[in-house]
């Protein structure tokens, strides 16, 4: 693995520009709500009315991205929305950004991994989108993107290294702190970095004495080996169930927030997300992807220790009924 020294000029992303980001999504994302856990409160230690989940399946797209998605594509210039966006990406990125093009009535392709799950890549191609299979890691994926905004003028979405696509990320976190002000826990899924990066300003901004934990996948720890190193390292290789929180680098602008407003990161095996993949259909009725329900199987297994009003962010729930009978079924 290698180490880049990130940029000590990095700008943070503001309170003001989360909140000009939910003023641009207001009417346009869904707000969604806390739901409480109290099943799964009493058995970590928390009292009724003391966990809540914030299921960004719910979300249009079914997953958080679409914040950041349409946020990006409402800055950009009409000449740019005519030459159409390109957005490498695992399946989420791709989703929202063909939704977000498809209501601005710009031309989207996204480049996907050879390995992208048949859900996520029929609904890309259900949003309009032209798709681009490269490689299986974040950096194929990348190097394609660049080379057809060379080749056909597009505009790259980033999927998490940037200003605004943070900032749209953001407003969940915005969401938390107003809801429930005396939150005193966030946990929240790290791939990229787009979301825990925008999270964590909002959180420390509205309620600076609240816990922000990131929780990634044990066979992605670039968060973890980048606050080992103080640097973002790119790893060699990354695997796991956790299909969207595989980058095998954090970005070095989340980063920069994750060094200013994360408080620890936790690290998940695949069999505890399985568990919690079926604790959520189960008992909150709520159909997760492993990567959205990460959160709670870091609670479940005791990995961060229950302390006061807790919320869990759960990411995504791009899963069809194929992928979950694969996943749960017994032996």
């Amino acid at each position: 693995m290698t180490s880049t020294a990130p940029s000590t000029s990095t700008r943070l992303v503001t309170l003001a520009d989360i909140r000009a980001a939910a003023g641009v999504l207001r009417g346009v994302a869904v707000r969604t709500p806390l739901l409480p856990a109290d099943d799964l409160a009493l058995t970590i230690g928390l009292g009724a009315g003391e966990l809540y989940v914030k299921p960004e399946m719910l979300q249009r797209g079914g997953a958080f991205k679409f914040r950041g998605a349409y946020t990006f594509l409402s800055r950009l210039t009409e000449e740019q929305r005519a030459r159409g966006v390109v957005a490498p990406s695992s399946g989420n990125h791709a989703q929202a950004v063909a939704l977000a093009a498809r209501l601005f009535g710009v031309p989207a392709t996204v480049v996907m991994p050879t390995t992208v799950t048949a859900a996520k890549r029929a609904g890309a191609q259900r949003l309009g989108a032209r798709i681009e299979l490269a490689g299986t890691t974040t950096a194929h994926r990348m190097a394609r993107a660049a080379e057809l905004v060379v080749a056909e003028g597009m505009t790259l979405v980033p999927p998490y290294d940037n200003h605004v696509i943070i900032a749209g990320q953001g407003t969940t976190g915005l969401e938390i702190a107003e809801d429930v002000p005396n939150v005193e826990t966030v946990l929240v899924p790290v791939g990229g970095g787009g979301l825990s990066a925008g999270v964590a300003t909002a959180i420390k901004a509205l309620a600076p004495r609240a816990r922000v934990i990131g929780v990634e996948p044990r066979g992605a720890p670039k968060l973890t080996r980048a606050r080992e190193h103080g640097a973002p390292v790119r790893l060699a290789n990354t695997s796991g169930l956790a299909d969207g929180l595989l980058a095998v680098e954090i970005g070095s602008i989340p980063f920069a927030h994750h060094q200013a407003f994360i408080d620890d990161v936790v690290l998940v095996d695949d069999a505890a997300m399985r568990d919690a993949v079926r604790y959520l259909l189960d008992r909150l009725k709520i159909v997760a992807e492993p990567s959205g329900a990460i959160t709670v199987a870091a609670l479940q297994a005791g990995l961060v220790e229950a302390r006061g009003v807790t919320v869990a962010i759960l990411s995504g729930g791009n899963i069809e009924w194929s992928g979950l009978r694969e996943l749960l079924a017994d032996g």
